[in-house]
């Protein structure tokens, strides 16, 4: 199976907006030259680029010249496949997101979130994993079904303080303001929706443990059959495992530990969709959270054998990676076992 490309199913939400929106689904395939029984191959995958070629074409077809922005606008769980049953019963936000990112390339092997937490802020930004500039109508659609899905899964009216879209602003905006709240602004150097921090800690309405383990036994078993052996990455990934608690491995210590350049050891990774620092978050992640399931271990010393700068430093890594602090998330573990046991 072809891991590159866009998943058929992707292509369903534009025939679902169009249906919406009164026209007629195989007069849109006529006038877009697309053959219609790609639908019914559910393991067929499309070129970013087509995917492209039919929202463009979807906006002439219907006269919107806001379609992306719409399509997200009427998004579901369901038009996520399996990705979204994952999101829908992740237990906060954050990890509901976590999900997206983890399990993304199941829908396509270019588009991609990441977050980050600046003061009282959470920047949510959304990009190409390759390079290249998403076009105008897929990064409205993905920014406006995100913003309703967080909306849909914590049960909450999320008010974004700023909208930014790295394309420039079309002739009419006005359209923005009933999905967005605001007018975003244009012309920027990223894709990003800004809110407050506090939405990562967000319950999420319907999360179900069980459901979650058995939708990411799936999702984790398709994604498997989508990528490439992750041998080298694996690789690394022990080898920085050995080197702590005595350091943490630079990039250029671990290419040297390797016998390969550094640029050599980028593409190797980047053969297996994945990144240096990309490997360095997950192992001090996992780490982490095994140190703080051990009560013996303070945060500091955590933060110490991690090799942070600081206790502030590792905490707000750890929140930025789980949407917990350190400590949270120890009660959160604490009240799990207690549950168990009782």
């Amino acid at each position: 199976m072809d891991s590159q490309g866009v998943a058929i199913s992707m292509v369903y939400p534009i025939m679902k907006t169009i249906v919406h929106k009164g026209f007629d689904t195989e007069q849109y395939c006529s006038y877009a030259s697309f053959d219609a029984g790609l639908l019914s191959d559910v393991e067929a995958r499309i070129s970013a680029e087509e995917l492209v070629r039919l929202m463009i074409a979807a906006a002439h077809y219907t006269q919107d010249d806001h379609f992306g922005l719409h399509q997200g606008e009427i998004m579901e769980f369901g038009d996520l496949g399996i990705l979204g049953y994952v999101m829908m019963h992740s237990r906060t936000i954050a990890e509901s997101l976590a999900a997206y990112q983890r399990y993304n390339v199941i829908l396509s092997s270019g588009f991609n979130l990441e977050w980050e937490v600046q003061g009282d802020d959470l920047l949510i930004r959304l990009f190409l994993e390759h390079s290249g500039q998403m076009s105008r109508h897929c990064v409205e659609d993905m920014a406006s079904s995100v913003y309703r899905l967080i909306g849909r899964l914590s049960n909450r009216r999320i008010l974004l303080n700023e909208v930014q879209f790295s394309h420039d602003a079309p002739s009419n905006t006005s359209p923005y303001t009933p999905v967005f709240g605001i007018i975003p602004k244009f012309g920027g150097e990223d894709n990003v929706l800004r809110m407050s921090k506090d939405v990562l800690s967000y319950s999420v309405m319907y999360s179900d443990s069980k459901l979650l383990g058995v939708f990411e036994a799936i999702a984790q078993e398709t994604k498997d059959g989508l990528m490439p052996a992750s041998v080298f990455s694996e690789k690394v990934i022990k080898w920085m495992k050995k080197c702590i608690p005595s350091y943490f491995p630079t990039l250029q210590q671990t290419a040297e530990s390797f016998g390969i350049s550094t640029r050599t050891l980028q593409n190797k990774l980047k053969e297996e969709f994945t990144t240096y620092n990309d490997l360095s978050i997950r192992v001090r992640k996992e780490l982490a959270m095994g140190y703080l399931k051990k009560w013996e271990y303070s945060v500091g010393e955590i933060a110490y054998v991690m090799h942070f700068s600081e206790p502030s430093a590792f905490q707000s890594a750890f929140k930025k990676w789980t949407g917990l602090t350190p400590g949270q998330y120890r009660t959160k573990v604490m009240k799990e076992l207690t549950e168990r046991s009782s």
